[in-house]
């Protein structure tokens, strides 16, 4: 619908000013507005999942037509609107990620699964901003977007300019390094564009040295394989054992790229209650989350997005990092008695994945 046909006729700085200010005020940190030609990011795809670098993500390969072309999930759509939302909770402190993560004795568990699943948060809040643009504009053709269909989002937001590719292939701004969610809301309304960023990774290629397994091939380029948050949360079967000892003490994703990236060190921490950590996420020991039980399991992870991998998942990784705890000489002799009697306790009533892990870190 043309704009000029609105109940509300805004002049485009009006109109701009107005979305910028609905966006904060529903807790996003960024806006911009791109169309939805997505040029050679379609065929790189293409080239990505002919190489099967998806691993069992089946879905990418099932829904690679609708990826490529965002008219094909909303008929008529003419615009992108991209939104971002800092997730780092102000208790959040980085180099205290990395003294965790040599600590072979803790959970590492993704800085941004600790609290609240940020589909439910972001999908919620794009639907409020849909609505609010609805009645100011009039009428309009739209659907919203957060991470849960096939939608090629860091690429639609890096053409709008809420930041630029990383080597990791993380989007990177300034303002908050890469530690934000991504949100879309396609609409048929000819809004306008913004321009994109330049990129600023220079030289460094610090995110691909630190990949514990060589996971960025090279730069701009991702073997899902290989990544330890494909590993422990898309893989439905066993871990690979070549990438076990590499996974350490992370039962859940993986930060090590974001960690390292100087451009989160200037990362904004979030002012949302939804992405505090829950249930001691950010402190427990491998210990602690192994005690849980499958009812224990469900009930804290309610609302959360590590529910979704589910209990098996959830024991299968614990194993492969108390495995690892076994392995480490960081590691006294007694905790790592309680470790294996705590492993050898729960083998007979495993199911066959976790059991096959089990009996791998016994043997650590």
């Amino acid at each position: 619908m043309p704009l000029s046909s609105s109940p509300h006729p805004l002049d485009e700085s009006n109109l701009r000013d107005w979305l910028d200010a609905q966006a904060i005020d529903l807790g996003f940190n960024g806006l911009r507005i791109t169309d939805t030609h997505l040029g050679s990011a379609t065929e790189k795809l293409q080239e990505w999942l002919a190489q099967g670098r998806h691993g069992h993500m089946e879905y990418m390969q099932r829904h690679a037509d609708l990826r490529s072309n965002p008219q094909l999930l909303l008929p008529g759509t003419v615009r992108v609107i991209c939104v971002s939302m800092n997730y780092l909770p102000p208790e959040t402190d980085l180099d205290e990620e990395w003294q965790r993560l040599e600590d072979p004795s803790q959970a590492v568990v993704s800085m941004y699964a600790r609290g609240r699943d940020y589909h439910k948060v972001l999908r919620n809040r794009l639907q409020d901003f849909a609505q609010r643009i609805e009645e100011r504009i009039g009428k309009l053709g739209y659907r919203v977007f957060t991470d849960s269909a096939p939608l090629m989002e860091v690429e639609l937001a890096r053409k709008a300019g809420l930041g630029w590719r990383g080597k990791h292939t993380l989007l990177l701004n300034r303002e908050s390094g890469s530690t934000f969610f991504l949100g879309e809301i396609l609409v048929d309304v000819p809004l306008p564009i913004d321009q994109e960023q330049g990129e600023h990774c220079g030289t460094c290629q610090s995110c691909i040295d630190i990949c514990p397994t060589q996971a960025i091939t090279a730069p701009y380029e991702l073997d899902a394989r290989r990544c330890i948050s494909y590993l422990t949360i898309e893989n439905p079967v066993a871990i690979p054992v070549e990438f076990r000892s590499a996974i350490g003490n992370r039962i859940y994703g993986c930060d090590d790229c974001q960690l390292i990236c100087p451009w989160n060190k200037f990362a904004k921490r979030t002012e949302l209650p939804d992405f505090a950590r829950r249930h001691g996420l950010g402190q427990a020991s491998l210990l602690q989350l192994w005690s849980w039980t499958a009812t224990e399991f469900e009930q804290r992870h309610e609302g959360s997005a590590i529910r979704r991998i589910g209990y098996s998942r959830w024991r299968r990784n614990l194993a492969v990092a108390m495995g690892n705890a076994l392995a480490s000489a960081k590691v006294a002799m007694p905790d790592k008695e309680v470790i294996r009697l705590a492993l050898s306790n729960a083998l007979s009533d495993a199911d066959d994945l976790v059991a096959e892990h089990i009996q791998w870190a016994l043997s650590q």
